[in-house]
């Protein structure tokens, strides 16, 4: 900047330009899951660390201190977990120790180290029994042993760094890894007629929208509950005609109630999340039918 005299009397102030889009270090956990792919891609052009899930296991609680260590993150963006519904049901302790007791081990270890954090939790942490948009500040009450903990995770993480922002989201699809679009395709593909639950209804979320909201987030420092989902809800069964129909397959999608579909695991009958809380930092998820089309979309393109 060139200096210029300053009359008698008068204090010369020194003008320091601001410094916009500095690069953050963000370490992500979960990096080669259906979401965690999408937030490698979205946080290309920051300076990002993505240990794989053999490097970073969440249950070593000292190397977690040491990676996070290394790294120095402004963020850590955490989404690695144990989401296998029916599978935490009759594996309860690894269930909490992957997504509470690593969730801890993570965030004891960002508190350490001065970094943010933000954890991915799930609509799986309400029973579904309000019929109406969860709201952030709505009470928990999983039914399932996931839910359950995801929810304690939840509780203990804001204990531990009362600045942290978790993210839930709901009923996530993407490209590279098994996803409810992809399982309906691969049936509509090779049956006559398919049987899907219509008794449950949520919002059908594409991991590329939830890594650029995700991104924005941490960008916009929030902090707190908020949810991320595509906007708009569906059943399965409406989901899963969706699918059939703008892919152009002849299949019936034929309608059928929870009850005849047991699973080890209760799922919640309504867990549709408000986004109030996403709103509220200028953020706002595309319709689920619009992502929908751009999987299909890239779907076909991967296929080709």
């Amino acid at each position: 900047m060139e200096s210029r005299a300053c009359p008698p009397g008068h204090i010369h102030l020194v003008r320091r330009i601001p410094i916009y889009n500095s690069m953050m270090r963000v370490t992500l956990f979960g990096a080669s899951g259906l979401l965690g792919q999408d937030l490698v891609q979205e946080l290309k052009t920051e300076q990002l660390t993505a240990p794989s899930s053999k490097d970073a296991d969440l249950r070593d609680r000292d190397r977690v201190r040491e990676l996070i260590r290394d790294s120095r993150p402004d963020w850590i963006l955490l989404s690695a977990a144990y989401t296998d519904v029916d599978g935490c049901e009759s594996n309860p302790d690894l269930a909490f120790a992957v997504n509470c007791d690593g969730a801890v081990n993570v965030a004891e270890a960002a508190r350490e180290a001065g970094s943010r954090l933000l954890f991915l939790s799930t609509d799986y942490v309400f029973d579904g029994s309000k019929g109406s948009p969860y709201q952030t500040s709505d009470a928990r009450n999983p039914t399932s042993v996931y839910g359950e903990s995801k929810a304690r995770a939840e509780e203990r993480l804001l204990e531990i760094l009362p600045e942290v922002c978790i993210a839930r989201t709901s009923w996530l699809f993407g490209h590279g890894g098994k996803c409810f679009p992809a399982t309906i395709l691969k049936l509509a593909s090779t049956r006559p007629e398919i049987s899907v639950v219509n008794d449950q209804r949520g919002s059908p979320t594409f991991t590329r929208d939830v890594a650029s909201a995700l991104a924005q987030l941490c960008r916009a420092s929030a902090h707190g509950i908020v949810h991320v989902t595509n906007a708009g809800n569906c059943t399965w069964y409406e989901f899963a005609t969706e699918i059939v129909r703008k892919s152009g397959l002849p299949t019936t999608v034929k309608p059928v109630t929870t009850a005849e579909f047991p699973r080890p695991a209760r799922r919640p009958a309504y867990s549709v999340l408000s986004p109030d809380s996403l709103h509220d930092y200028n953020v706002r998820m595309p319709e689920w039918q619009d992502a929908l089309r751009r999987y299909l979309g890239t779907a076909a393109a991967l296929k080709s």
